[in-house]
């Protein structure tokens, strides 16, 4: 049996930290939070749903990059 402390290439990413954090998400929160900050304190409603969009597409993209780099690795795996 491996050792459980062992990581595989793909949880071994770059950019993620250990509980999953990766800097798309940290960015997601933060429009999150800036959308909030427009619709409710500022009171521009408008910008705030404009802004509340912008995690789906950050967090799309990082889906995408990240299925183009399983991609990768296991064409080389295959090779």
């Amino acid at each position: 049996m491996s050792n459980p402390t062992e990581k595989t290439k793909i949880e071994n990413t770059e950019g993620t930290t250990a509980d999953g954090i990766t800097p798309a998400v940290l960015a997601s929160i933060g429009s999150v939070a800036l959308a909030l900050y427009f619709y409710y304190v500022r009171g521009d409603k408008q910008r705030g749903q404009f802004v509340g969009f912008w995690p789906v597409t950050i967090l799309s993209l990082a889906s995408y990059f990240k299925l183009q780099e399983i991609k990768q690795m296991l064409a080389e795996r295959d090779e």
